[in-house]
């Protein structure tokens, strides 16, 4: 289990570099974009928020919806950012991010198209491909799960 929670991956410094620089510059672009504007907004949002419409999230309530899409975009952004649980927060950022982008803008375009600039599934695609690259990769050499889980072999691959 802690293999699974703390693995950090590659521990090669120059990608270990790079995704250093992914996790945090993603992570802090999800709380300041989105994250802390949804706190913001709560009042206004709570009682419109988008409930996924599966089991067993469609017995959400607009509110309970609303914090659990908060807790992804702060809660795992900021593990994602220290490199903690890295690949089981990128999970939870990533199922949010699925939702959001086949659920709630379902009908929405692909794309973003000049010059009327309507809504689409790019930005939350754009989002989800590095919360797909973390799940792979894990957090690198340079994380709190570097810290915590020490290999006694190391890797051949």
């Amino acid at each position: 289990m802690k293999k699974f929670l703390f693995d950090c991956g590659t521990r090669d410094a120059t990608a270990s570099q790079g995704v250093f620089v992914l996790r945090v510059m993603i992570g802090l672009m999800m709380i300041f974009g989105h994250g802390i504007p949804k706190i913001a907004g709560y009042a206004a949002h709570k009682d419109l928020f988008y409930v996924p419409d599966f089991f067993p999230l469609r017995y959400l309530s607009p509110q309970l919806s609303l914090l659990a899409c908060i807790g992804a975009e702060v809660g795992a952004s900021i593990f994602i950012i220290l490199g903690l649980a890295t690949r089981p927060a990128a999970f939870v950022l990533g199922f949010s991010l699925v939702v959001a982008v086949f659920g709630f803008y379902a009908a929405a375009p692909w794309f973003v198209s000049l010059p009327t600039l309507v809504e689409s599934k790019e930005l939350g695609l754009l989002y989800l491909i590095p919360m797909i690259a973390l799940i792979l990769t894990g957090a690198g050499a340079y994380s709190l799960d570097a810290g915590l889980y020490r290999e006694s072999k190391r890797r051949r691959w």
